[in-house]
């Protein structure tokens, strides 16, 4: 990590959610609307305090554990050395350590594509992963017993799936089935097409009818 640049914390939760369940079990308090959590750094001379707001917002403030003073050097763009260096990079990683532990991935915007991914939850305990640093939008479902893909839900261009126009859209493949004809099943982006269909999320397929075309795909999803 360059200990030479300080990175504000908005930079580490871009893209997250908090999940408030994780916040207590990592070590944070509930102090009315917020939770807080406090960690010695520099070698216990410092002690940070990360505050979540009720928005999920994450702010840090450090201070000196002798005096009760608010050290700020860290955020100083010219502050050098080693003392400055190494507390920032302790801070990041702290940061680091937060989002990877108490926060997911908040990427799909329509009801649908949320709801495909809460179904897959609750139903089977499975969870989406964004496999890919360069489709930071694209999350993959797959079963827990064949390690199988059964669908990819994705935020992309419209003129992916057929449109014309440069608009983003959500979109979600499945595993095809002989029920899959007509205009509102295209054929699969980026993906074998004989064997896999898209489908844009944007209610032409209801929540309903998609529940039961996922549990479809993951029936097919077998070794």
């Amino acid at each position: 990590m360059n200990e030479s640049e300080y990175i504000p914390p908005d930079c580490f939760f871009k893209r997250l959610k908090v999940d408030v369940r994780r916040l207590a079990p990592f070590g944070f308090a509930r102090k009315g609307a917020c939770w807080e959590y406090s960690e010695n750094v520099a070698g216990g001379a410092l002690v940070c305090h990360i505050t979540i707001d009720s928005r999920g917002g994450v702010s840090e403030c450090v201070t000196d554990i002798a005096t009760g003073d608010e050290y700020v050097q860290h955020r100083v763009a010219g502050a050098s050395g080693k003392f400055v260096g190494s507390v920032r990079c302790e801070i990041m990683a702290l940061m680091k350590r937060i989002a990877d532990s108490c926060f997911e991935r908040d990427v799909f915007k329509t009801d649908l594509a949320r709801g495909i991914i809460a179904f897959a939850e609750s139903e089977w305990g499975e969870r989406p992963e964004f496999l890919w640093k360069n489709f930071p939008d694209y999350a993959v479902l797959r079963r827990k017993d064949t390690d199988k893909w059964y669908a990819l839900v994705a935020r992309l261009t419209a003129d992916k799936v057929g449109g014309n126009r440069k608009d983003i859209v959500e979109a979600v493949n499945l595993r095809r089935t002989d029920s899959m004809d007509g205009p509102r099943f295209l054929p699969a982006y980026h993906m074998n097409k004989k064997t896999w269909t898209t489908i844009v999320l944007d209610g032409t397929v209801g929540a309903e009818e998609l529940q039961k075309l996922v549990k479809d795909s993951r029936k097919l999803a077998t070794k």
